[in-house]
């Protein structure tokens, strides 16, 4: 195989499996802030509700995904971050038919076949991260994350800064799309 050929494939081997997200993230963004003049932030945590161990891990990694992107910490930020979590009860409900509607031997069969339903329930966690503008003390970004799976302590420790990083991704805002 030639080199052009394995590199192709790899790249969609990559682009497959990066778009293979648990996550949903979306985040929005003021048109008229010029994003150009952050340079500075500050952590600000008046409405994270969660336990310190999961604090501790949000927080490190947003300052993390700020510090990548070229900002600093400052008490005197171009940037206020705050950042907020919660959760929610959900109930997924699966049925299946394993031998079809028409019973045993498809439809020339007899019976009626057996439905099987199963309901599993779990608690989802989102993350939001606003970015407000210190001078104006005016929300000019913001990402939203959910999916996290916070009845499981070891899926929390390994989805919080995937779900960070994927959130940050998106800042500072392409402009062009």
């Amino acid at each position: 195989m030639s080199k052009k050929l394995i590199l192709l494939l790899l790249a969609s081997a990559t682009l497959g499996l990066a778009s293979c997200s648990p996550f949903q993230v979306k985040s929005d963004y003021a048109a008229t802030a010029n994003f150009n003049l952050y340079k500075t932030y500050k952590l600000r945590i008046d409405d994270l509700k969660l336990n310190d161990i999961d604090k501790d891990r949000v927080l490190n990694e947003v300052s993390k995904q700020l510090q990548t992107k070229g900002l600093s910490v400052s008490e005197t930020p171009d940037l206020i971050v705050n950042v907020k979590a919660n959760h929610k009860k959900i109930q997924d409900i699966q049925s299946s038919s394993p031998y079809g509607i028409y019973g045993w031997g498809g439809p020339f069969g007899w019976g009626m076949g057996m439905n099987r339903t199963w309901t599993q329930n779990y608690t989802q966690g989102a993350l939001i991260v606003d970015l407000i503008d210190a001078r104006t003390q005016k929300l000019v970004w913001q990402g939203i994350g959910s999916g996290i799976s916070v009845d499981s302590p070891k899926a929390k420790q390994k989805q919080i800064p995937e779900i960070v990083a994927e959130i940050m991704a998106n800042y500072p805002p392409n402009r062009n799309k």
